[in-house]
């Protein structure tokens, strides 16, 4: 069964006359005529009969009708569907994303990329950024956004620098200082978080080049316990500032410079396979919305889904 048989059934049935159907398609009158035939040899039965008043539908005409005109109307979705996936404007895009990216800057590229694609589907899959590389690798991850992996099997793409920064509650004695020395924190309480997380790590190897320890450490399981627990007066944190942006803002917590100390940068990274071909539309279209805002986040600012990425 053609489409071409299905479209001439309908015209004819529109029209009620054979030669109205035919010019109303752009073919002859033979050649739909043909048409006509195949199809009624396929169902095994006239679908039309002839009278003085043109092209009448039998009984199994107006039984087959509905169905026919629900099959023209799925074709022809899936026509416009794949139109919209040729333009990006539909599809589906997977994106894995480590926690701390997932939580802070995700949300403003998605709300900037649903506004520009909204038919596209999204799936987003979190966890620590080896997980999300194995998850590229086997495929079942479009994009990763994470921080910087070298792997042989990998595309990369820098995003952005999330550097570390020293938070206080307002009215805290640092916050007035306006910066202080490394030492200075050894006699205050200090709050970690996520012992998994490279953050973790990247503050320890912070105090430990500089030869100090914090006397009194608060540890927690992720970085919006800790915003609560320096919010609420319970010690002082290095936080990723893609994290505390917002917080900063409105200033409820207050950063505070180290003098003598370079806080810990990490290297944000998107990441394909590397032979994973020509990217898709909507992942090329996600990657559109990357450009450009390396610069506001490696400022610390927040990405305003308001604004539309640059070039």
């Amino acid at each position: 069964m053609l489409l071409a048989q299905i479209e001439g059934f309908l015209e004819i049935a529109r029209q009620g006359n054979l030669s109205r159907a035919a010019a109303a398609l752009h073919v002859t009158q033979p050649a739909l005529t043909a048409r006509l035939a195949g199809l009624e040899r396929e169902l095994g039965t006239p679908l039309f009969r002839r009278s003085h008043r043109g092209m009448e539908l039998t009984d199994a005409g107006r039984a087959f009708l509905p169905y026919a005109e629900r099959a023209l109307a799925a074709l022809r979705d899936g026509r416009a569907l794949v139109a919209e996936l040729r333009r990006g404007a539909a599809g589906e895009l997977v994106l894995g994303a480590a926690p701390a990216v997932s939580t802070y800057v995700l949300p403003g590229l998605l709300s900037r990329y649903t506004r520009r694609h909204p038919s596209v589907r999204l799936v987003v899959r979190t966890g620590h950024s080896e997980e999300i590389v194995e998850l590229v690798l086997r495929d079942e991850v479009a994009v990763g956004l994470i921080r910087e992996i070298r792997h042989p099997g990998l595309e990369v793409r820098p995003l952005y620098e999330d550097r570390l920064v020293l938070v206080v509650p307002p009215g805290h004695p640092f916050a007035a200082e306006g910066q202080i020395e490394l030492a200075e924190i050894a006699e205050t309480r200090m709050i970690l978080f996520d012992r998994t997380s490279s953050y973790y790590e990247l503050t320890h190897a912070l105090f430990r080049s500089a030869g100090v320890a914090p006397r009194s450490v608060i540890e927690l399981d992720n970085i919006d316990a800790a915003k609560q627990m320096v919010g609420q007066g319970l010690g002082v944190a290095l936080l990723p500032a893609t994290a505390v942006a917002a917080e900063l803002a409105a200033g409820r917590l207050v950063r505070v410079a180290i003098r003598d100390a370079v806080p810990p940068r990490r290297r944000i990274v998107a990441v394909r396979r590397a032979d994973a071909g020509p990217m898709s539309h909507p992942v090329a279209a996600f990657y559109e919305v990357l450009g450009g805002i390396g610069a506001v986040l490696s400022e610390g600012r927040p990405v305003d889904p308001r604004l539309e990425p640059s070039a």
